[in-house]
């Protein structure tokens, strides 16, 4: 699940989000698809009474209003978006059928497949992450959402390696190849779909990234022990939000996301379906929920945004087709 497809026009966003799921689409006719029902709380590599209790949690919260869907959210926007309609692109039996076939376009004609996003979005993400990394420090973090783009001789002296790095969601690989030659090397990449890893693992072969890790790993009810300084998401939150229990789904990210960053860490999402304001509003909300229950719960904060994508005029209001936020975790 490496994300939404870069949009080239409005009208193609209204098609894609308007896409109405039916029970009809929830197992894949594709030969090739090895996903089960997606309407399942559960995943392919089983559940625990522990996860059950996650799905009733979540249902609690979103019930009691604690967590607002994106759409109940104030934004930068000049009003709400309407209710974002389920997609196919929120099942796994879509991402199972897609990497089933760019894994055999891979194996017949070397291609990588598609560049979730584009390119130049990919590239912009790596190194401004980059950035925002090399200026982190106890001493400075305060100030980072005012100022990321430093030239390297004011930046605090950052030994990357020690910068261990998840992208969930990681699709073809070629996003954590981008931090790769940045600078990183303690990268790993997780996804549901076995595709999409088998296809990450072998670009990273084939292009010489042999420190990457690639792993089938379901976000919402991950098997990782282990917490990353650094946690990228570049489109995963938006396909989840667009599953028929979205909201619930989401929810039930957050929770495992919380756990995997680091205390100190850095939590990077990109986004074509949320704002800055309305990912911000989406984490004061998990804010609220957690620290209600505790007081010394984790919780993130904001930090900066990528400020370089270009931007259009809409209703009156400036806006950008992709939005990049990064949060740091208390």
């Amino acid at each position: 699940m490496a994300g939404m497809r870069w949009p080239p026009e409005d009208s193609e966003i209204s098609q894609t989000r308007a896409v109405t799921v039916t029970p009809a689409d929830l197992i894949s006719d594709d030969d090739r698809s090895v996903a089960a029902d997606s309407w399942s709380i559960k995943s392919d590599y089983g559940s625990t009474l522990d996860d059950e209790q996650r799905h009733v949690d979540a249902s609690d919260a979103l019930s009691s209003g604690m967590f607002r869907a994106a759409s109940d959210c104030s934004s930068d926007k000049e009003a709400p978006d309407a209710e974002v309609e389920p997609s196919v692109l929120g099942l796994q039996s879509y991402w199972d059928s897609t990497y089933a076939e760019e894994l055999a376009n891979f194996y017949e004609h070397g291609h990588a497949g598609e560049v979730w996003f584009g390119a130049d979005v990919m590239d912009t993400v790596a190194a401004w992450t980059k950035n925002l990394c090399t200026n982190v420090s106890p001493d400075n973090v305060q100030d980072l959402a005012n100022d990321v783009s430093k030239s390297d001789s004011e930046t605090h002296s950052a030994d990357l390696s020690t910068w261990s790095v998840l992208d969930i969601g990681t699709g073809n690989g070629l996003f954590l190849q981008e931090f790769a030659k940045q600078g990183f090397t303690d990268l790993m990449g997780t996804d549901y779909s076995e595709g999409a890893v088998d296809l990450a693992r072998g670009l990273a072969e084939r292009d010489g990234f042999t420190n990457i890790t690639f792993m089938v790993d379901d976000i919402l009810e991950t098997k990782l022990e282990r917490q990353f300084r650094l946690v990228v998401d570049k489109g995963t939150l938006d396909a989840i939000g667009l599953h028929p229990d979205g909201h619930i789904k989401k929810i039930m990210y957050w929770d495992t996301v919380a756990k995997l960053v680091s205390p100190g860490g850095i939590l990077v999402i990109t986004s074509c379906n949320s704002t800055k304001d309305e990912l911000m509003q989406e984490v004061e909300a998990f804010n609220q929920r957690k620290l209600a229950a505790d007081p010394l719960a984790t919780s993130f904060r904001y930090v900066s945004h990528v400020r370089t994508y270009p931007t259009f005029m809409f209703g009156g209001s400036e806006g950008s087709r992709v939005a990049t936020v990064a949060f740091v975790r208390n």
